[in-house]
């Protein structure tokens, strides 16, 4: 689906992934940096304290010289349901944007749903939308071979 600009040029990009496993093991999973295919896995620097109120930064040099900082905060961690925190980075034009994760059990695996809101429409959104179902096809083999596909829909922010 395409994304639609809302009045403040701001999109909602949403992915869902079955994975083989169950929620707790899915959620426990996302917070290990070690887990390939987690958002902190395989970083020139990650800075990650995951409890509420805590920071985290990671480097990535994978696009740019010098590298391409990313930051937030975590603002909700309710084991094994959902993760929130914030992101910014240059590619959210210095804004703060929202990252919330839920993980529900879906016959014998759990359906994780990662919702990145508050993104900047047009070819930032687009960046954010290619690395989360990046992420999210490496995270997905973690667990064995992956049993679906990422669900990619963008949406107008409310």
């Amino acid at each position: 689906m395409a994304s639609k600009p809302a009045t403040t040029g701001t999109v909602e990009i949403k992915v869902e992934r079955i994975i083989p496993a169950p929620p707790d093991a899915v959620f426990d999973a996302w917070l290990d940096p070690t887990v390939s295919g987690t958002l902190w896995h395989e970083y020139e620097k990650l800075i990650f304290d995951p409890k509420v109120d805590g920071l985290w930064y990671l480097l990535s040099l994978a696009h740019q010289c010098g590298g391409t900082p990313h930051y937030g905060r975590f603002t909700e961690i309710d084991r094994p349901g959902r993760i929130q925190h914030s992101w910014m980075s240059r590619h959210t034009l210095g804004e703060e944007t929202m990252v919330t994760i839920t993980f529900r059990r879906k016959g014998e695996g759990t359906l994780m749903t990662v919702v990145h809101s508050g993104l900047p429409a047009g070819d930032m959104a687009a960046a954010h939308e290619k690395g989360w179902n990046s992420i999210g096809d490496t995270f997905g083999n973690a667990f064995g071979p992956a049993n679906a596909h990422w669900v990619r829909r963008k949406a107008a922010r409310p």
